[in-house]
């Protein structure tokens, strides 16, 4: 009964508007209300789920990423990228592809890529005679590689999702996004070719030559090397994940005021405030999220939807599937962080009873949160890519099954070759 209560109050209440982080608090209290259990277990959950000491590594991750966005970083990025890409058929697409994956790196963020390489490079694609829908359907899958960047609070969440369930070291899921990173790069690179070929686009001038190439990536190197630091400092033992944050945001305000000089006092205080308001709504998250996360443990949720799957097919491959596929829809509906925070704890249990690394899985959840980004009726990123464009989703869904194609082979790949995703963190950390 209480299971029943916990599900349909949940489902209803997204149905009806309510938004996530209500709507799972409100399941939860409704649910301990029918269990007769005190209502204060609810909110002992929440602070307990939220007083995580790694969990400050979200708000930095957060702020590093907004000063990048308001502090002219894409700008220049979009330089190195022309000057790398620009000359192919269908350049500028090309180009948006790797200046997307760039800045997601130095962002970590999907929504802020496609915010501020979007209202760069969808103009410019439109002015030089690219269609909306191409320039939006580029912008918006090249930006979802940033939530496999080293930046990207999400492998902190997913880190912490994992609590009590197996042991993922935030290193090794730095470690195991950087090969399906280059893989959904490359694979992106390949849909916006096929396509701007197939439709005749133009080339964006000619080759500028190397000399043009080491000047542009010398003028972005600065920005760039937050990749670089973060990684070096973790494995070199110079830093934690959570200290390396802290780095990020130093550094990122280092190249914006001293460096590049274009962070302003009111784009300064812009950043602060939007790092702000989000880093509160992912603290509630999860802290409610901890409070489901109880009741789901408490009712044997992961033990019953993997005697319902075991009941349908026992083998690996199809279950893994359908773990993709049940993952898929929920992405649809909820943003990244509650799905990871509320669908690991279930899925988690049952992709490792069938022989998934807990890291595969980490890499495996993450793309299909991406995935959800770019699907309505949620699709964040879809929604801001239109927005800049000044087209209507269904119009941009009706061309996006090459891109589409290219996020779900990613996925596949990792699903199903454990070495895409494993490879890199056993070769560095050892198994």
């Amino acid at each position: 009964m209480e299971l029943t209560v916990l599900g349909l109050t949940f489902a209803a209440l997204l149905l009806i508007g309510v938004p996530v982080a209500f709507a799972v608090g409100l399941a939860s209290v409704a649910t301990i209300m029918v269990a007769g259990l005190p209502v204060a277990v609810v909110f002992q959950k929440m602070v307990g789920g939220m007083q995580v000491f790694s969990f400050l590594a979200i708000p930095f991750f957060i702020f590093a990423g907004e000063l990048m966005l308001h502090g002219g970083i894409a700008d220049r990025i979009v330089r190195l990228a022309n000057s790398l890409v620009g000359h192919v058929r269908g350049g500028l697409g090309m180009s948006n592809v790797v200046g997307c994956t760039l800045f997601g790196g130095v962002a970590g963020s999907p929504l802020a890529d496609v915010s501020a390489m979007g209202s760069v490079m969808i103009p410019l694609m439109k002015k030089e005679g690219y269609d909306a829908d191409y320039a939006v359907n580029v912008t918006t899958h090249a930006s979802l590689v940033g939530a496999l960047m080293p930046t990207s609070h999400n492998i902190i969440l997913f880190t912490l999702a994992t609590a009590g369930l197996a042991s993922v070291s935030v290193l090794g899921m730095i470690m195991a996004c950087l090969i399906p990173a280059l893989i959904l790069t490359l694979l992106n690179l390949a849909a916006a070719y096929g396509v701007a070929v197939k439709r005749g686009y133009p080339t964006h001038g000619k080759f500028a030559g190397w000399v043009e190439v080491a000047r542009s990536f010398a003028v972005a190197l600065p920005g760039l090397l937050i990749i670089a630091i973060i990684l070096v400092g973790i494995l070199s033992g110079v830093f934690t994940a959570t200290e390396s944050a802290a780095t990020a945001v130093l550094w990122a305000l280092i190249v914006t005021i001293v460096v590049y000089r274009s962070l302003s006092w009111k784009d300064f205080i812009k950043s602060c405030a939007k790092a702000c308001k989000t880093t509160g709504v992912v603290l509630l998250l999860i802290g409610i999220s901890s409070a489901f996360g109880y009741f789901l443990a408490l009712y044997d949720v992961p033990q019953r939807t993997g005697e319902l799957m075991s009941s349908i097919t026992q083998t690996p491959w199809m279950i893994f599937l359908m773990i993709n596929l049940m993952l898929f829809v929920l992405g649809t509906f909820l943003d990244m962080a509650p799905t990871l925070l509320i669908c690991t704890p279930v899925f988690l249990p049952i992709a490792q009873q069938y022989g998934m690394d807990p890291t595969q899985f980490g890499v495996m959840i993450l793309i299909n949160c991406a995935l959800g980004l770019n699907t309505p009726p949620v699709g964040t990123t879809q929604f801001v890519g239109c927005a800049i464009a000044g087209i209507s989703v269904s119009d941009v869904m009706k061309s996006i099954w090459p891109f589409y194609g290219a996020l779900i082979a990613a996925l596949m790949l990792v699903t199903y070759v454990p070495a895409v995703s494993l490879w890199l963190p056993n070769l560095i950390m050892g198994k």
